[in-house]
């Protein structure tokens, strides 16, 4: 069987079961996926990951003995680490955007529906490391206020990027998908595409989420600005 063929297989992490079984037979009603395990806890999880290929990790951020952010660590440092989105609520998002930080690929809403959950699998499989740009802005517009106060930290590999590979960059972290930086900008999509490869190369970023949070940190976007 061919990796085109082959079903993305997905590993749960939540420590309720409830919550598992429910994402479970969701997923096992749609071809091409398949379930590949199950963990209760972080500790869990990364045992499994280590005994059980899978591409994409669904990681709920509270849990006992090892919590979703150092286990969404731990899990992208491993050599061909699947894809990990966060379960998030909105009373646990300062927690999340720490997960983010942390290398995951992406958030999905611990209520989203069985079409959000599959096309969020989907995207990160394919490459895409937000879900929707759109829903990464408004969830870290949510956390930042809850962040302990910290002054943006000047970045030299800022310096790096041309005027346009740092308007893109901007747009990116305002939650702009390619196609509405492309209409902003005048350019083809394709050339968007190229210009964020370029910018997270530059700034030695994994993929457009941690390019958000690196936005953020520098103080190039501010919580709660639109423009």
């Amino acid at each position: 069987m061919t990796d085109e063929e082959r079903p993305i297989r997905v590993l749960l992490v939540d420590d309720q079961e409830l919550v598992r079984a429910g994402f479970r037979m969701v997923l096992d009603a749609q071809p091409g996926l398949e379930v590949a395990g199950e963990a209760g806890d972080g500790e869990q999880a990364l045992r499994v990951v280590r005994q059980t290929p899978a591409d994409v990790v669904l990681m709920d951020v509270r849990m006992p003995r090892m919590d979703g952010i150092e286990a969404t660590r731990r899990i992208c440092a491993l050599p061909d680490a699947p894809k990990v989105i966060i379960l998030t609520t909105f009373d646990l998002d300062e927690y999340a955007f720490a997960a983010l930080k942390a290398g995951a690929a992406g958030f999905l809403l611990k209520d989203a529906g069985p079409t959000q959950l599959i096309e969020a699998i989907h995207a990160v499989c394919s490459g895409d490391a937000v879900v929707a740009p759109s829903t990464t802005r408004r969830l870290i517009d949510k956390f930042v206020p809850h962040l302990p106060a910290e002054e943006p930290v000047p970045d030299a590999r800022l310096d790096t990027l041309t005027a346009r590979e740092r308007e893109v960059l901007n747009l990116v972290a305002k939650g702009l998908s390619n196609g509405e930086i492309a209409s902003r900008l005048y350019v083809s999509e394709a050339t968007v595409k190229t210009h964020v490869g370029r910018v997270l190369m530059k700034l030695e970023l994994r993929d457009r989420v941690q390019a958000v949070v690196f936005a953020y940190e520098t103080g190039l976007v501010r919580s709660g600005a639109t423009d």
